[in-house]
């Protein structure tokens, strides 16, 4: 009894873990794409159809495995295993093969021209974020997060200067290499509002486990209003803690990597720090971006993300780290 109590509490588990992973934000089994219902709809076909090999696999066994009182048939044998073993399962798997093939297509097609495009280029390791106007110059920059318009078809622009990444967003489609030296592209169709989680898709070095970004879906209007707060520069400081911030970050050398649009900071290596107090997450979706998480980042960076190419900032005074990261929590 206590061994089919047990086994009964791990099928329990299984089935509970697998009903867990078809739901979440990063789930490719709950759709919130055109793509992703596909890529899903596939994934259904496919298992469907595994099972009824399966069960053609077992049910022969089991004939076979049974005592038999009639003599053996040679005959009767032979048209079994070429049946079931040879023309019952490669009918199936050109059927599915098939299916597959015919749903291709849409997963690789362009967005329609004058779709909203969006450039993102893996960086070691976070993810640089450019919304393009119909010229392809760049409208805005973004690092680690993603604002789409629900019910709108999008195009991926993806490169990469270092190593291959591969962009995941598994709620709204399939997954693209992004290879050094190529442009890749990618076309999702969000078809529902919400935030979902994507991450890379290829082992790309130290802190590849850290090179999340998130994703928000929003309604046309809302999105619309988003992208023209965004085109602003940064908002200019109004207490004396924050004004000291912005001179900090001026004094400190912090704009020969970050650009501060408004600012005398330009650089371009590191993320754009234009509205970062507006982001979701910090660290490629790993943190928050509350001054006291501001402050832990610029203090030590290695210790929030190994692998991090962001210098620490130990030799400036508590005070000077206490401005900073409250000047860059209201940049919104």
């Amino acid at each position: 009894m206590r061994v089919q109590g047990g086994a009964a509490s791990v099928a329990a588990c299984v089935l509970i873990g697998g009903a867990a992973g078809c739901a979440g934000v990063q789930s490719a089994l709950d759709p919130g794409g055109d793509e992703a219902a596909t890529v899903a709809r596939l994934f259904w076909t496919m298992t469907a159809g595994a099972l009824v090999i399966w069960a053609g696999v077992v049910a022969l066994g089991w004939y076979y495995g049974r005592p038999h009182e009639e003599a053996p048939s040679p005959r009767r044998d032979r048209w079994l295993i070429l049946g079931s073993g040879v023309v019952f399962p490669v009918t199936v798997l050109t059927a599915l093969l098939a299916y597959g093939l015919w749903m291709l297509p849409p997963l690789v097609s362009r967005a329609p021209e004058g779709s909203l495009t969006v450039e993102v280029v893996g960086e070691q390791w976070w993810w640089r974020v450019r919304y393009l106007d119909a010229t392809g110059a760049p409208l805005v920059e973004l690092a680690n997060e993603i604002r789409l318009p629900v019910g709108e078809p999008v195009q991926f622009r993806l490169s990469s200067d270092n190593v291959i990444h591969s962009f995941w967003i598994p709620s709204l489609g399939g997954k693209m290499d992004m290879i050094p030296g190529r442009t890749t592209y990618l076309t999702l169709h969000p078809t529902r509002v919400g935030t979902f989680a994507g991450a890379c898709a290829e082992y790309c070095g130290t802190a590849h486990g850290y090179m999340r970004f998130m994703v928000d879906v929003m309604d046309p209007a809302a999105f619309d209003g988003w992208l023209a707060g965004q085109r602003q520069v940064a908002v200019e400081p109004q207490t004396p803690e924050t004004q000291r911030g912005r001179d900090v970050l001026r004094r400190a050398g912090c704009g020969a990597c970050h650009t501060v649009r408004g600012t005398s900071a330009d650089g371009l290596i590191g993320p754009d720090l234009t509205h970062v107090g507006s982001r979701m997450s910090l660290g490629a979706a790993g943190l928050s971006t509350d001054a006291a998480t501001l402050e832990r980042w610029v203090s030590a960076p290695e210790r929030l993300k190994p692998g991090v190419h962001m210098p620490a900032f130990q030799m400036m005074g508590s005070d000077d780290i206490r401005a900073l990261a409250a000047y860059l929590e209201r940049l919104e």
